[in-house]
């Protein structure tokens, strides 16, 4: 089971130098990538739009990196981590999530949707900005450079070179979510008594 999140505020803007560098962030989103964004203090990405996203716990994330090879876009904003997907697949997550057997199982998955946002890392190459800012695990391409897509919404099948379709994405995520929440739970460090729940799906 996972969770769709709320719309969140847009950070208001400051002045100084963050302001600057967060407007220099935003005009090379815009124009390098052509995606929309919001504030400069910190730039915000809206979700539902371009691409929806994925967010897990940071060492979920990595383990879906490993497990999958290839994704779209990947982000990490201090213990979480954030995949780009299809927009659109926010709201065909629940469902697919059923449609996997996964959907009676609870899951440390965030699905951000339309109206959604999340904290834009710095450009590829740029400083990190702040302790704790989001950066680029797995950075966007340039479209002209035939940068790594986002995973589709239809198909079983991986497009040649690209990112997974959604299906593989969502059921590596669902697993390794388990997977962890299954390890906690031999360590003894289940908060909610439901290790014989957790052992059925091992």
């Amino acid at each position: 089971m996972a969770n769709t999140s709320p719309p969140s505020p847009p950070s208001p803007d400051g002045g100084g130098e963050g302001h600057d560098e967060g407007a220099r962030w935003a005009r090379w989103y815009e124009r390098e990538l052509g995606w929309t964004t919001e504030g400069v203090a910190p730039v915000q990405l809206p979700t539902g739009l371009l691409f929806d996203v994925l967010e897990v716990p940071a060492a979920v994330g990595l383990a879906v990196l490993r497990r999958v090879g290839r994704t779209g876009p990947v982000a990490s904003t201090g213990s979480r981590t954030s995949l780009l997907v299809a927009a659109g697949s926010a709201e065909e997550l629940p469902g697919l999530l059923d449609w996997l057997e996964w959907g009676g199982v609870a899951l440390s998955l965030t699905a951000v949707g339309r109206g959604g946002r999340i904290e834009a890392p710095a450009p590829p190459g740029g400083a990190a900005g702040r302790p704790g800012a989001a950066v680029w695990l797995r950075p966007p391409g340039l479209p002209r450079e035939g940068g790594p897509g986002l995973p589709d919404l239809a198909g079983l099948g991986s497009r040649g070179g690209g990112a997974p379709d959604l299906v593989r994405l969502v059921d590596a995520v669902a697993t390794e979510c388990h997977r962890a929440r299954l390890m906690r739970a031999r360590a003894g460090r289940s908060t909610d008594g439901s290790t014989a729940q957790l052992l059925a799906f091992s």
